[in-house]
């Protein structure tokens, strides 16, 4: 059993949320003793997919509502697999975004080092759009 401080430390979250969290109903399981939050291994998981879901772009109301259906038991395993993949379809569409972020990043930092090296960007420049090193070529192409 972990105290609500230990808890906050354990997932860098506020005090203050987790007395939210618990508010709203998102730890059905959690024991009192003397009137302070003991949170199980339960409680602990609930509290992992409760952060996925938020950092999957989950809002509160629709964490609150998957909360409902965990603890409605297993006739709502079909609402919980939906939920968890319409999520895993927008993390995917937000990796490939950042990807292709991270790619446009890489290029330039590699434009510029050879920009650098060389004073110019005339070389840059004869190597475009289809002459560039192997690497460097993909992530070019994968912007453009």
């Amino acid at each position: 059993m972990y105290t609500i401080g230990q808890v906050s430390q354990m997932f860098n979250i506020p005090i203050s949320t987790l007395r939210y969290y618990d508010k709203e109903g998102f730890f059905p399981n959690l024991k009192r003793s003397s009137g302070i939050r003991r949170f199980g291994e339960q409680d602990i998981e609930a509290l992992k997919v409760i952060e996925c879901l938020k950092e999957s772009g989950l809002e509160l109301k629709d964490v609150k509502q998957f909360i409902k259906w965990a603890t409605k038991g297993s006739s709502t395993y079909k609402n919980r697999k939906e939920l968890f993949e319409k999520r895993k379809i927008a993390v995917e569409q937000e990796i490939k975004k950042l990807q292709k972020t991270l790619n446009i990043l890489e290029y330039k930092c590699w434009y510029y080092d050879k920009a650098i090296k060389d004073g110019t960007e005339d070389k840059i420049y004869k190597m475009l759009p289809n002459k560039l090193p192997t690497r460097i070529q993909k992530l070019y192409n994968s912007f453009h």
